[in-house]
């Protein structure tokens, strides 16, 4: 009985243990720069590869990512700030 529920523990532990990613994306920019890094993934590899959400245009991003193993992307999460409404005026008749 105890063998099962040390490997059920060891299993959980190895989920819970794995890296957890914090938003990668920042709803305040349209663009976003994928950077690839070497070694990435698994565990104890370093590397990884991350998200650079600050850039207003695709141009801006691409030359940016000249010369980076990187790629630049629509930010599915912008939220582009939407004016005020409109005041609505009265005519005097």
């Amino acid at each position: 009985m105890r063998l099962p529920i040390l490997t059920l523990t060891a299993i959980a532990a190895l989920f819970v243990a794995a890296p957890a990613n914090a938003q990668r994306y920042d709803p305040r920019y349209p663009v976003c720069m994928h950077v690839y890094t070497p070694g990435g993934g698994g565990f104890g590899g370093g590397g990884g590869d991350y998200f650079d959400c600050s850039f207003t245009s695709m141009p801006q991003c691409r030359a940016t990512a000249s010369g980076l193993a990187a790629s630049c992307d629509v930010n599915p999460y912008y939220a582009p700030e939407e004016p005020p409404p409109r005041r609505r005026h009265k005519k005097p008749h």
